[in-house]
């Protein structure tokens, strides 16, 4: 007879290698249809590889497409470690990006000095507000945020077409929806010549070491951990539950937020309604994949990525589907989520005199 019985303490080196178990399991899984699609498993993932780092431009392709990874991979951990249920970072990915746009197109004219961090500071905040209200609502009427959040997606995706398509739209693009390109004192600086890969990702580290010190070195962080470790308890500790899930509803927008900002001001240079292919889905992926760890998702997010421009060198490469990338990403969540349950409990054979017994003593 098998029993699953809770760990009497979680084991930290089963916790770190949890998920480098479920993206290589991820791997290992994805070569099955691979295989059926008549492709070599070995020169598929050797391609794939290749493709992600084989290079100097394979490499900041791969970084690049990881910069609102990590953004939006944070903003998943802060909100999730508070069991916030933040689904939204879509919505609040796009919101950073228009309220880019909006400042940094022309409406003021500074320095890049000025500019950068203007727009940056607004991306943030657009983000953060968007947030602000399914916290409230929860809060004070206990709404779901999972609902809320998740439904603010089309709203603001929504809204933003109906802007590109009017007081946004840029009057030079022929009645295409895009906004008006961010002047260049807003832009992101590249950070390798003639490369796409630019400055945002300095922002995304930058943003994970923080995080990582708040968690680990702050009242906020402790504060934090402790509503979701067990709100109740935290509760009756003291901790300002309410305004501790409000801190984290705008600091895990305004991340998401942040990545907008990249999008729009280091890479594209203008708003348009397909800005992101789902990077704030990929996000929620990201943050599972490094156990809620800020500095992991830093990691995880490069594999995701890695995992989405190697897929497309090697769809090119041997006629393979690229949409391999997104079942290896499936897999991967389904495999950190069965890490986690093993983190959390081991299996333990029981005979049936103990079975009998226990259940006597009960």
């Amino acid at each position: 007879m098998i029993r699953f019985e809770p760990r009497p303490e979680r084991n930290r080196l089963l916790r770190v290698a949890a998920p480098i178990g479920a993206a290589a399991a991820a791997l290992v899984l994805a070569a099955i249809p691979l295989a059926f699609a008549g492709a070599p498993v070995l020169r598929a993932y050797a391609l794939m590889f290749s493709g992600a780092f084989g290079s100097v431009f394979a490499l900041t392709e791969t970084l690049t497409r990881a910069t609102p990874l990590i953004l939006t991979g944070l903003a998943a951990v802060v909100a999730f470690r508070a069991k916030l249920w933040n689904i939204g970072l879509e919505g609040q990915l796009y919101a950073g990006a228009l309220a880019a746009v909006a400042v940094g197109s022309g409406a003021i004219m500074a320095p890049a000095g000025v500019m950068v961090p203007l727009v940056l500071i607004a991306g943030f905040a657009a983000g953060a507000l968007l947030m602000l209200g399914p916290a409230l609502l929860k809060l004070k009427f206990g709404a779901d945020e999972v609902v809320t959040t998740l439904l603010l997606n089309f709203v603001v995706i929504l809204f933003v077409q109906m802007m590109l398509e009017g007081p946004l739209q840029d009057p030079m693009s022929m009645g295409w929806p895009q906004s008006a390109p961010v002047v260049d004192e807003a832009v992101l600086p590249p950070l390798v010549e003639r490369m796409r890969l630019h400055s945002g990702l300095l922002v995304g580290l930058v943003a994970a070491a923080v995080v990582h010190v708040l968690f680990r070195h702050t009242v906020w962080g402790y504060e934090m951990r402790a509503v979701g470790e067990n709100a109740s308890a935290a509760r009756y500790a003291g901790i300002p539950v309410s305004g501790t899930l409000v801190r984290v509803a705008l600091i895990s927008g305004g991340l998401a937020g942040l990545a907008g900002v990249g999008e729009v001001a280091g890479l594209k240079g203008y708003l348009t309604a397909d800005l992101s292919p789902g990077f704030g889905y990929a996000g929620i992926v990201v943050a599972m994949l490094a156990a809620l760890s800020p500095l992991g998702a830093v990691l995880a997010a490069v594999f995701v990525a890695a995992v989405f421009v190697g897929a497309d060198s090697m769809s090119r490469a041997i006629g393979v589907s690229s949409y391999l990338a997104d079942l290896v990403v499936a897999l991967s969540l389904l495999c950190v989520l069965v890490g986690g349950f093993v983190t959390r409990y081991r299996i333990r054979r029981v005979t049936r005199h103990h079975a009998t017994a226990g259940r006597e003593r009960a």
